[in-house]
């Protein structure tokens, strides 16, 4: 966890730098980021699947080596697009890491113990987040862009020991097996959506591209349901939603995820281009955010127990919200301390959100189906998240070119301005137009103020509907998919049974 958390945030910082090295526009750098997370979650169905099959521990290990394989190809790319192929490996690792972490879980901790668990595990990604911008803005710094990757040698080293040492080996050989026809439905499906909401202010919505995919998208989709349903032990087992636990504690954790990705993705341009500090400063600008989800991983258990997560999840959504709300009020002449203020508490409403939905979400899973169902709970967090980067950036983008004022520039130089801010920045250097940098600046705080208020919103909605539909009192697994715990296999880190 403290990998990918890492991962997450380095990256984030290196976009702007990325964007100026590999000459890559709004929408490039939102596939770095997005081809990670569409892969990611389209590949946590068949991963869960193969935990259970084949060994969690083992599985666990296999992911963390496939995630190193992609971050060397990301460190030696010269092209954007090899970037792209670099972080999709490394969202394929990520599909076998995320949930079969999740899965170990009941098979370590007991009941009153997995929501210490699981706000252990939220504090390790964490951790992570704010060494991310600290390592990685000194790394940009000092050397290439590619050595941003290079870090995840040592920290997946230590894991695959750790992992291999600590966890204890469990599977399910009764599990579904993986269907080649279900994992192709959902990685088009997901990449057809994802594709089309990206694409969307680059051709017009209007666009027989964009509307062609995003229709390929709904066929996809609507055939993956189908087939799911007709299986007898699917891969995408939406029996488990009937569950009203298990249904939305996911869903808070799915929304949850889809306003915290927007935020950080829109962030770092603000402070290196709008307020003009470089790699390193900009992830110190990053830290009040993962320190406010540090304190509240410490303190979401503890009200849990005292007040339910009914309670404690929309009030975790409803802080996420206002802090949202008052970070959409920033301005041109606003300093960092505004933006460290609801920063910090963004991250408090995280932490308390995602922590007892997550855990809420684990408890209604039986033993045995430990890893089916934390990779459908990851899987729709993570197209939330997918989903999320693709919409807000979007909207992002097509903000910022429509407040943009490129009169008196060339029409390459105008095109050149409309990538990003951070190609406005450089082509307002190159010609000594201040007015253009004024004008990027003013017009990419309006995008992010939009974006905001929109991430304001959905968390709003979120905490409402939470509020409403999620059961009192702790999750039960559904009696459709209950089963003797002996059913699993649980061999300790020594090859004991």
């Amino acid at each position: 966890m403290l990998v990918l958390g890492f991962d997450g945030t380095i990256l984030n910082v290196a976009l702007p730098t990325m964007a100026d090295e590999l000459g890559a526009d709004a929408s490039t750098l939102q596939w770095i980021a997005d081809s990670y997370l569409v892969v990611f979650a389209a590949l946590m169905l068949p991963a869960g699947l193969l935990g259970d099959r084949f060994g969690r521990r083992r599985m666990l290990g296999i992911g963390l080596t496939v995630f190193l394989a992609g971050a060397l190809v990301g460190t030696v790319a010269t092209d954007a697009n090899v970037v792209i192929v670099g972080r999709a490996v490394m969202g394929a690792g990520a599909a076998l890491v995320l949930p079969l972490s999740m899965a170990v879980i009941p098979a370590i901790f007991p009941p009153e113990e997995r929501n210490k668990a699981v706000g252990t595990m939220s504090a390790a990604s964490a951790l992570g987040m704010p060494l991310g911008p600290i390592i990685g803005g000194f790394l940009l710094d000092h050397f290439w862009w590619g050595s941003v990757f290079l870090i995840n040698i040592p920290l997946i080293g230590a894991a695959l020991i750790a992992c291999r040492f600590l966890v204890p080996e469990t599977n399910d050989p009764a599990s579904p097996t993986v269907d080649a026809l279900t994992t192709i439905l959902s990685i088009g499906g997901l990449g057809a959506l994802v594709y089309g909401v990206t694409e969307g202010p680059r051709y017009g919505w209007g666009s027989p591209l964009v509307l062609g995919t995003l229709a390929a998208a709904v066929v996809l989709l609507a055939l993956l349901v189908l087939r799911s349903r007709r299986q007898e032990r699917p891969m995408l087992d939406l029996e488990l939603l009937r569950h009203r636990g298990f249904l939305w504690n996911s869903i808070a954790a799915s929304l949850v995820m889809f306003t915290f990705t927007g935020l950080l993705f829109v962030l770092p341009s603000y402070f290196q281009s709008v307020l003009g500090n470089d790699a390193f400063n900009t992830g110190l600008r990053l830290i009040p955010m993962p320190l406010g989800l540090l304190t509240a991983s410490r303190i979401a258990p503890r009200l849990v127990e005292r007040l339910g997560r009914r309670v404690v999840i929309p009030g975790g959504l409803t802080v996420i919200a206002a802090a949202a709300f008052v970070g959409s009020r920033t301005s041109v002449e606003d300093g960092y301390g505004f933006t460290a203020g609801w920063l910090s508490v963004v991250g408090l409403g995280f932490g308390f959100a995602m922590i007892p939905a997550m855990a809420g979400a684990l408890g209604a899973l039986p033993r045995e189906r430990v890893g089916t169902g934390s990779g459908l709970m990851m899987t729709l967090r993570q197209t939330a998240a997918a989903v999320g980067l693709a919409a807000l950036g979007s909207l992002l983008a097509a903000s910022y070119r429509d407040r943009l004022d490129t009169g008196g520039l060339s029409a390459a130089a105008a095109g050149v301005a409309d990538d990003s801010v951070v190609s406005a920045h450089a082509t307002a250097a190159r010609l000594g137009d201040t007015a253009l940098a004024r004008s990027a600046d003013a017009a990419y705080l309006h995008g992010m103020d939009l974006t905001l208020l929109v991430c304001g919103c959905v968390a709003l909605l979120a905490a409402a509907l939470v509020a409403v539909f999620l059961p009192d009192g702790h999750a039960t697994a559904p009696a459709t998919a209950a089963a003797p715990a002996t059913a699993v296999a649980v061999e300790t880190p020594d090859g004991g049974q």
